[in-house]
């Protein structure tokens, strides 16, 4: 269910990468901790860390209590 739902709140951040031609791909979740690989024009923007971060981060624990963390992979 985590799951899903981490895809459905990825859906509402696809827009914004998507505007500046990269993505973000769910790799997997475990214990909260959720691996997300950035793809397109994201995956060398010397801003990953901080959309990381500040951005799909910050936004998957405020929608999902059960988020603790974010990594890129």
């Amino acid at each position: 269910m985590l799951r899903e739902n981490i895809e459905r709140v990825l859906e509402e951040i696809r827009p914004s990468l998507q505007a500046d031609g990269g993505d973000v791909e769910l790799v997997s979740v475990e214990d909260g901790v959720v691996k997300v690989r950035f793809l397109g024009g994201c995956s060398g923007c010397p801003f990953r860390a901080m959309t990381l971060k500040a951005g799909v981060e910050r936004y998957l624990k405020e929608k999902l209590l059960e988020v603790k963390e974010v990594i890129s992979v």
